[in-house]
């Protein structure tokens, strides 16, 4: 797009602006991007230098007049005052400028065209911009032409730094959005997750505002019948993997949106973890990291360009993004009638949680603020035994409003959609990590086939005494012994001992938000709250 005015002040364009096709991107990535190579798959693999991951310490969120009430401030929305912003937008555009070549990505978030917005990518890393045109929605040749002014503009001068010493930064790392200015400046990091999330983050803001629910979940879609299902949950717990699965189609693997009239995907690609990957495993995915593909931080042997997706030297986030049209079962376009179920996915690794619940709409909302899953011993520095971790609504470092604007969203479209909701655990049973074994995945494969299939709608439950949820006692192609977590252990006592200490860890983390809750969300909780 040679020649296109951005408006943008302090950059000159007309020389240095240009918007490659894919192809080209790749083409330029390998032979410009330093710290790129190819490959024995034709993808691009490519390293994010010092940050291997987000920092969501340093995302901040500047205070405006219009928007100030509808932000959740605190931890996950830390403020940043406008001349704050000015000084780092500026600094960006000033480093952009010195570069011999800038590339700009036009394209969508969002597939339903009424309600998709028009997203500008500007950065200097050829990968970057290949990332991002796989990430959004790539617009056709006529699209492009009539694009115009975007409706959010993403600088990205991640390889040069924020100045610590300036007012409200913490560290050499900044990810500042501006609603009103429909901007959002990265300084600091090259990892080009943040650019991705930075999209889902203005989703979380501009959907809830149009009675949207945006959504941190996978996706699919009966072949038959159209009917949807998505999965909420955390990294590790499966929400990628069981989404890629050839008897329905694919909607999408992690953010989207409900309307009135359906679900549609934010993106057009799929960022899906490389860790441990092989085609036996996972080969849906594997065979998607192709030609056009971008893999990030794996290690590869040089001579054979062969990746070791087991080795964790660099980090253990490796990643892969790809087009959604490399999945062999996705829909294009990606939309997909209202879903009959909602299922929260959690990888409980204290062993307590049954395989697989049915949960009331309240008890649903619980769930669904309190977002959990458990970290395992040597997954991070200084874990040595199972963690909990919460996150409200299963994407809280992205969320703008309070959680409680996102769970009321997904009440009423639950209740007007007759979804039932279910709350699988991909994680222990048996023990906790270290003495029980994890649920095999092809168990949890089956109670999701079952959840979509509706075998488990009428299966018969016995109420949870501690969590107060329905526990489903029998499922088709799944052991029955498995489905009842106390009766797995070689000790009731120590079940029950550890059956309460995560009620606990529940009725902890939600008083956080019990301020912003109706008293019969509060009431599902566990019944030691």
């Amino acid at each position: 797009m040679a020649g296109f005015d951005l408006k943008l002040h302090g950059i000159q364009v007309e020389d240095v602006l240009r918007n490659p096709s894919p192809s080209t991107l790749y083409e330029e990535a390998i032979r410009f991007d330093r710290g790129t190579t190819l490959s024995d798959t034709g993808c691009l693999i490519a390293y994010s230098g010092e940050k291997t991951g987000r920092s969501p310490k340093d995302k901040r969120v500047v205070k405006n007049e219009e928007s100030e009430k509808d932000v959740w401030w605190g931890p996950v929305n830390s403020p940043l005052d406008k001349l704050t912003y000015n000084i780092n937008r500026e600094r960006a555009i000033d480093y952009l400028n010195t570069q011999d070549r800038l590339y700009c990505i036009d394209a969508f978030a969002g597939w339903d065209p009424k309600t998709q917005l028009k997203v500008r990518v500007i950065c200097s890393r050829p990968y970057h911009a290949l990332f991002m045109s796989n990430m959004l929605i790539r617009p056709n040749e006529e699209q492009l032409k009539t694009f115009g002014e975007p409706d959010y503009t993403i600088l990205n001068a991640g390889r040069f730094p924020a100045n610590r010493h300036t007012t409200g930064m913490t560290s050499k790392t900044s990810v500042d959005l501006n609603i009103e200015m429909g901007e959002i400046v990265i300084l600091g990091t090259e990892y080009a997750g943040e650019m991705k999330k930075g999209v889902f983050t203005i989703m979380n803001y501009w959907g809830p505002k149009n009675n949207i629910l945006s959504m941190h979940c996978s996706a699919t879609a009966d072949k038959a019948t159209g009917k949807s299902s998505v999965l909420f949950g955390l990294s590790g717990t499966g929400k990628t993997t069981l989404s890629a699965d050839q008897k329905r189609y694919l909607v999408g693997d992690d953010e989207h949106c409900w309307t009135d009239d359906g679900i549609f995907n934010v993106e057009g690609g799929c960022y899906a973890k490389a860790i441990y990957l092989s085609r036996e495993r996972e080969p849906e995915i594997f065979n998607a990291l192709k030609y056009g593909a971008v893999l990030e931080n794996v290690v590869y042997d040089r001579d054979s360009h062969h990746v070791d997706f087991d080795n964790t030297t660099i980090t253990q986030n490796t990643r892969g993004a790809y087009p959604i049209e490399h999945m062999s079962n996705a829909i294009i376009p990606c939309v997909a009638e209202p879903p009959s179920d909602v299922i929260f996915l959690t990888c409980d690794a204290f062993g307590v949680l049954p395989p697989v619940s049915r949960l009331s709409p309240e008890h649903a909302m619980y769930h669904f603020i309190s977002g959990y899953t458990a970290k395992v011993a040597g997954t991070e520095v200084g874990v040595t035994e199972p963690e909990a971790t919460f996150s409200p609504c299963f994407g809280g470092p992205f969320l703008v409003w309070h959680p409680a604007k996102y769970a009321d969203l997904l009440a009423e479209k639950i209740k007007k959609h007759n979804a039932n909701v279910w709350l699988v655990n991909t994680g222990w049973s048996g023990g906790a990590y270290g003495v029980g074994a994890r649920i095999p995945l092809p168990q949890t494969r089956a109670i999701v086939d079952a959840i979509h299939s509706g075998e488990l709608t009428d299966a018969p439950t016995e109420k949870d005494p501690i969590f107060g949820f329905d526990v489903i006692t029998e499922c088709p192609r799944v052991p029955k012994g498995i489905l009842t977590p106390r009766t797995t252990w070689a000790s009731e006592a120590e079940y029950e001992k550890a059956a309460r200490g995560l009620a606990e860890r529940f009725c902890k983390n939600f008083k956080t938000y019990e301020d912003g809750v109706s008293e019969e969300v509060i009431a599902a909780g566990p019944k030691i709250c």
